[in-house]
């Protein structure tokens, strides 16, 4: 079921919001520690502190004014609770840092189950947005499935070889403009498969 529509804007600060607060506060607090209750945190996990009750609320926020969240926007709250909450429990930015590969890596093996089964589920939750013949969610799915075990390999390499700055650009900036360019790639896609909505062609329903 489709949710009820907002401001375009609002959408985006909501769902971008808590990133950008993430990134600005790492930048702010990276070569500082702040000390809690006699414990000394690096800027990063106390940026991730910040980051996880701003994604809950803003997450909620779209919850209440759309009435639906995408099953991606409820996995990557659960995750982020679970291993930012990892992080700053046990004051070890890595649990944080794994939380994009496991989204990307749970979504590419759903999708993969989904294409097994000759359901592309992709379909089920994007079609009101992107009306697509049947063919096109098959292609469109296998791409995905390629795309998020190919993010989830570069999430793993960066992180692990790479400094946390590089890091935080790739996340708050890298891992943005990649999906919107993938999307933007499959115009030759869409042009093909797509079809209009029942009465969008403003003739008589």
């Amino acid at each position: 079921m489709a949710g009820r529509k907002i401001n375009p804007w609002v959408k985006a600060g909501l769902e971008f919001g808590p990133l950008v607060v993430f990134f600005v506060a790492f930048s702010r607090l990276k070569d500082t520690d702040v000390t809690i209750g006699g414990t000394a945190y690096s800027g990063f996990v106390v940026a991730t502190a910040l980051f996880i009750p701003l994604l809950v609320a803003t997450t909620l926020a779209l919850w209440r004014l759309t009435g639906r969240l995408a099953p991606m926007q409820i996995a990557t709250l659960v995750l982020v609770v679970v291993f930012g909450g990892l992080s700053v429990w046990l004051n070890d930015p890595k649990f944080f840092k794994m939380k994009p590969t496991l989204i990307y890596l749970l979504f590419a093996v759903l999708l993969s189950v989904g294409l097994m089964r000759g359901k592309p589920w992709l379909q089920l939750v994007m079609d009101d947005a992107l009306p697509m013949q049947h063919e096109g969610w098959i292609i469109l799915t296998k791409r995905l499935i390629a795309l998020f075990f190919g993010l989830a390999v570069a999430n793993e390499a960066i992180w692990r070889t790479m400094s946390d700055q590089t890091w935080v650009n790739f996340k708050t900036f890298g891992l943005t403009i990649i999906m919107f360019a993938f999307f933007m790639g499959q115009s030759r896609l869409f042009a093909r498969y797509g079809y209009e909505k029942p009465g969008e062609d403003g003739g008589d329903a």
